[in-house]
């Protein structure tokens, strides 16, 4: 069983932690405690990093599909001897309705093998390694026919609906043989050796109880727009990669998917990102309710606390942490070979203007729901954030792709500062005393006429990535969307039709530069928005089905797709990219609007 492509994960959730199963029936990946946290099945960056695989013994043809506004994920393998349905999920709480999704997860993976016709004979083998893969647990044959799994800070309890598991030096393998009506339950528990022993659940009932549990959840959430079935997909990953204590949303299940296999831009995504707030804050507002909208959004104020001189970071950990330095696993090979694999990163020390513009968007979205007079928390991040604008627009930063050369002069870090500024001054009536709207009128004027003049390039016929470059970058498509320039204004246009003809492609898909190896979906969307608000609708609409017929075959869009092959790369889900399907949605929805 070789390493699959990663378009052929299915993605698992529990609001929690998160896990991906490939079409071959294999979990290559799982963090059990929290989406952050160490994998117990790593095989996705390394064979020898740990898996839990179950299905039939012999070639099958598979078919697969979640169930309607779930996570819960069912595989049918048709084999030459009959056909088997194994229906996979990560539990909710039993009992757990609407808004409840996610907040006590009892982290438990469920399996359920379901004879269909003829009679198949299934195996199954599982090997957990907790630590990355560092380690190699204990075995333990319990008398109830379970078996225990412990190594370090990690206890795994598999257990078997009517079977006796028999476990091996370092793994349990088992087979049995199903045919029509005969059903198989499994549950995989996980709690820390020290701590309440782990859950025990019947997998037949709390898989019908996960099932349940979401359908109640999207039950609250509406959306009555264009291609309803895919933007209530994407708001169900964007739940599903939602870690329901804090309300942050992690930029991706995984770390170290390759942006091009065998390089070594290989990040870690498990971590909630500010500059990705506005967007994501925008397709939530769309998608799902405010409900979800302010949770994040006060996640955020408490996650960047009281503001000083030091820039605000540009992520954080999914409860706050600010500290999320990087270290590599020497001891992993990486996907199809490609090394570093990393943990944490270290984008966190950069400096990133852009953020303070995000963040004050995003307060400016919800200021009809944060009342008339803001509380003093409120206020005080406001005020901080204008203030640290009025006081370092002028600076180079890293740039909203987050590069680890040089520091430039960012088109899209001056646009977001000149955002920011344009908000504060909008938003002064309840910002209090301090608010210093007429000074942030006139930095915000003075970065617009720096914009206009320093970043647009007479040659190029577009505005480019960074002041004095001649290099297009994806990001200007921003302009428009921020309402910094009508998508109209002559230099736009011109600027959305460079990005067209030199990044886009035959696919579909948007680079973000010239030398970017792949499509970046979220850019990809961008163009779509762009090309709405340039009144160009149809072109737009067709745009959109191509990027859509990327994704993978149970709608998973990971971060980019090769131009070549078309298969995907890149941290897998990415919440950008169901971000961007979902406010693209929108906006050929209520092109005039939003």
């Amino acid at each position: 069983m070789g390493q699959p492509p990663i378009s052929d994960y299915g993605f698992l959730s529990d609001c929690r932690s998160g896990a991906l199963v490939g079409r071959n029936g294999s979990v290559d990946w799982w963090c059990p405690d929290r989406f952050d946290s160490p994998s117990v099945f790593g095989r996705l960056l390394d064979p020898g990093a740990g898996h839990w695989w179950l299905g039939p013994l012999g070639p099958s043809r598979v078919q697969r599909a979640y169930r309607p506004d779930t996570l819960v994920l069912r595989t049918v393998h048709h084999t030459a001897e009959g056909s088997v349905a194994v229906t996979d999920a990560l539990a909710a709480e039993l009992g757990a309705r609407g808004h409840e999704l996610g907040m006590n997860s009892p982290a438990v993976l469920l399996r359920v093998v379901e004879g269909l016709s003829g009679r198949v004979r299934v195996g199954l083998e599982f090997a957990p390694r907790p630590e990355h893969g560092l380690l190699t647990p204990y075995l333990h044959e319990q008398p109830d026919g379970s078996v225990l799994a412990t190594a370090g800070p990690v206890a795994l309890t598999l257990r078997g609906t009517g079977l006796r598991l028999r476990a091996d030096v370092d793994r349990v393998r088992h087979e049995f043989e199903v045919g029509p009506g005969d059903t198989v339950g499994f549950d995989l528990a996980f709690c820390r050796p020290y701590g309440t022993p782990p859950v025990r659940l019947d997998p037949v009932v709390a898989l019908a109880e996960t099932v349940q549990a979401w359908e109640a959840y999207r039950e609250t959430h509406g959306y009555d727009g264009r291609y309803a079935p895919q933007v209530r997909h994407g708001a169900t990953v964007l739940t599903g990669l939602t870690y329901a204590r804090s309300g942050a949303v992690a930029a991706a299940l995984t770390t170290s998917l390759p942006e091009r296999c065998g390089g070594d831009r290989n990040y870690d995504y498990r971590y909630s990102w500010l500059r990705d707030f506005a967007m994501t804050l925008r397709a939530l507002w769309v998608a799902a309710c405010p409900d979800e909208a302010n949770r994040l959004f006060a996640w955020a104020a408490r996650s960047i606390g009281r503001i000083g001189a030091a820039p605000v970071p540009v992520m954080f950990g999914l409860e706050g942490e600010r500290d999320i330095s990087e270290h590599e696993l020497d001891h992993l090979r990486g996907y199809a070979g490609s090394r570093p694999v990393r943990i944490g990163n270290d984008a966190w020390r950069q400096r990133q203007l852009d953020v303070p513009g995000e963040v004050i968007s995003a307060v400016w979205r919800l200021h009809d729901y944060l009342g008339e007079t803001f509380d003093e928390e409120l206020r005080e991040m406001v005020v901080g954030l204008a203030e640290q604008v009025a006081s370092t627009w002028r600076l180079p930063d890293r740039g909203m792709w987050e590069a680890r050369d040089t520091e430039r002069h960012y088109l899209s870090s001056k646009v977001l500062c000149w955002t920011a500024l344009d908000r504060a001054v909008a938003l002064a009536p309840r910002l209090g005393e301090r608010a210093d709207a007429p000074r942030w009128a006139v930095i915000r004027d003075e970065i617009r006429e720096t914009v206009l003049r320093d970043g647009w390039n007479d040659r190029i016929g577009a505005f480019t990535g960074a002041f004095g470059s001649a290099e297009l970058d994806a990001s200007a498509l921003l302009l428009p969307m921020l309402d910094f320039l009508p998508a109209t204004e002559a230099r736009m246009r011109s600027t959305i039709e460079a990005v067209e003809r030199e990044l886009g492609s035959s696919r579909g898909l948007v680079r973000r530069w010239s030398t970017d190896p792949a499509g970046f979906v979220l850019c990809s969307f961008w163009l779509v928005e762009c090309l709405v608000m340039a009144g160009e609708q149809e072109r737009a609409d067709r745009l959109f089905q191509q990027v859509l017929g990327h994704a993978n075959d149970v709608g998973l869009f990971a971060e980019q797709v090769d131009l070549r092959t078309g298969t995907q790369l890149g941290n897998m889900p990415q919440a950008l990219s169901h971000i961007g399907l979902i406010n693209a949605a929108w906006r050929l929805t209520e092109p005039a609007t939003d």
